[in-house]
């Protein structure tokens, strides 16, 4: 017999393998209850909202409790931290720090153009608040900062009109209006130390 025998006998005894170059797979089953696969994969619309519990799971809504406490070895790795929070209620006169300063641009442009407006009615202490409100919104407003001193300048308040002055030549040191802005800062110079020599 040898070997030709037994590899015979093997190949009878084994299913058949399909041609070269193609699949099992591609192969359709002869089972008689057979169902076909559905390659897409599940949709949303077809769940059943009654078959589902109203049992709280995890979701990204505010109602989420999330674990603010800090991590176990956080005063190690952190040491100064207590000092940096404290340091900051005291700045804030105790206040919370969880407390965040506003920041609105667009109520911050709204106020400097309701300030507008009553500056070119000559309401300058209308435009003041209107204007303090812009930097309240938008700190380091260069346009809120220079009318603030343009209208404390109109309501003869030197001293806080130029430390405007200085803090828009900080915020916009080659604004357009830097030329302005450094005469007006002379000029009251000028009028503080001869009102300080006069007394």
């Amino acid at each position: 017999m040898g070997i030709w025998t037994q590899e015979s006998s093997i190949a009878q005894s084994s299913p058949a393998q399909p041609p070269a170059g193609q699949s099992s797979s591609s192969h359709t089953s002869t089972a008689p209850n057979a169902q076909p696969l559905n390659p897409e994969p599940p949709r949303s619309d077809r769940v059943n909202a009654d078959s589902l519990n109203n049992a709280p799971g995890e979701s990204s809504s505010k109602d989420s409790q999330i674990d603010l406490s800090p991590p176990s070895n956080d005063d190690k790795a952190h040491p100064h931290s207590g000092e940096a929070i404290s340091d900051a209620k005291i700045a804030a006169g105790g206040a919370d720090v969880n407390e965040m300063h506003p920041w609105d641009p667009h109520r911050a442009a709204k106020d400097i153009e309701v300030g507008d407006f009553y500056f070119k009615r000559k309401n300058y202490r209308a435009a003041e608040d209107r204007y303090r409100e812009a930097l309240f919104y938008k700190d380091n407003d260069a346009a809120a900062t220079l009318r603030l001193a343009v209208s404390l300048d109109k309501l003869d308040q030197p001293a806080e009109a130029l430390a405007e002055y200085e803090n828009y030549l900080k915020v916009l040191p080659e604004g357009p209006q830097v030329g302005e802005a450094k005469k007006a800062i002379a000029r009251l110079k000028g009028a503080t130390s001869s009102a300080k020599s006069a007394k």
